[in-house]
């Protein structure tokens, strides 16, 4: 009888390794859908799955920043608060009479300093990433209030270009630019000598310096770079939102971020994880929220959906990195 290898070994390819370390997720993303649509007309409407598209946006570009430090065995859980610092620090600079432009440059650099902040203490003070992490987030979660002085600061109709725009005049600017930020990680992991440096010091970080690999240097640049992306997140946040507010960005965004990432299968440990996968996870988590606005149930079963299937996802995780 002829078998699948068969098939494999006469036309001389296989079938892709995402595809298949992805095809369990990749099932309960569409059977999600499919339920969803069944019990709700609104869910396949244009209006609703540009909602959900843009919903979504940040939440990637956040946890791409988060899926290429994992890979290093690093973590940041700030970045949600990283993310509500900048989205007030651009409310008030355009607030303030700034142009709007040099607001979002200034979020991409107060985040990246705070990122690499993190990669200092992380890298050369030897903390454990959690704990440093969870105590910037604590830090980060008051000055953002102190810096909108707790209310809402409006940016009027500045960067609407970016939280309102579309490109060929239908697709969300803040979706293209959350593919295309997607798109380049995803090359530099791939492709790139600092992407396997990362993948290296993840699998084994000793190893990783006997082979002559800048470990503490690549170290810095990712909890940097990851703090840039959460600064772009949070101008982004302002964008969709047109002020920023108390409630914005902070922990609840963190841990969306983290399940993502971890529900799309990189390694708690290092050494392993796809863009591919991140993607997948932004995508169940932003069909479940709007799954449960759409059904009418109760938003607080929202954090529990979350919680759920971030606890499945890490214990999946773990018994993955037994079986290797």
């Amino acid at each position: 009888m002829t078998t699948i290898a068969d098939i494999r070994g006469r036309v001389g390819v296989s079938l892709p390794a995402g595809l298949t370390r992805h095809l369990g997720l990749l099932t309960v993303l569409l059977v999600t859908a499919l339920v969803t649509a069944l019990n709700s007309p609104v869910f396949l409407t244009g209006p609703n799955l540009l909602n959900i598209s843009q919903q979504v946006a940040v939440t990637a570009v956040l946890a791409v920043g988060l899926t290429m430090l994992m890979t290093a065995g690093g973590i940041d859980f700030s970045l949600g608060s990283i993310a509500a610092v900048t989205s007030g620090v651009v409310a008030q600079l355009i607030a303030s009479g700034v142009n709007e432009w040099a607001a979002v440059l200034a979020a991409l650099a107060v985040g990246a300093a705070i990122g690499l902040t993190n990669g200092v203490v992380v890298t050369f003070f030897r903390v454990a990433p959690f704990v440093a992490t969870l105590a910037t987030s604590t830090v980060l979660g008051g000055a953002a209030l102190l810096i909108i002085d707790g209310q809402s600061v409006s940016i009027g109709d500045h960067l609407v270009e970016l939280g309102f725009g579309e490109v060929l005049g239908a697709v969300p600017a803040l979706v293209v630019l959350a593919v295309l930020i997607c798109l380049v990680a995803g090359l530099v992991m791939r492709w790139t000598a600092f992407g396997r440096n990362a993948f290296a010091i993840g699998g084994n970080e000793n190893a990783a310096r006997l082979a002559g690999i800048p470990v503490a240097r690549t170290s810095l640049l990712l909890y940097t770079l990851a703090g840039l992306l959460a600064g772009l997140g949070g101008a982004m946040l302002v964008a969709r939102l047109g002020a920023a507010s108390p409630g914005t960005g902070g922990l609840h965004l963190e841990l969306t971020v983290v399940a993502a990432v971890v529900i799309g299968g990189t390694a708690l440990h290092g050494g392993s994880g796809t863009l591919v996968g991140t993607v997948l996870g932004v995508l169940l988590l932003g069909i479940v929220a709007n799954a449960l606005n759409l059904l009418q149930v109760n938003a607080h079963f929202q954090d529990v959906a979350v919680g759920g299937v971030l606890l499945i996802a890490a214990i999946t995780n773990h018994l993955r990195g037994r079986a290797r």
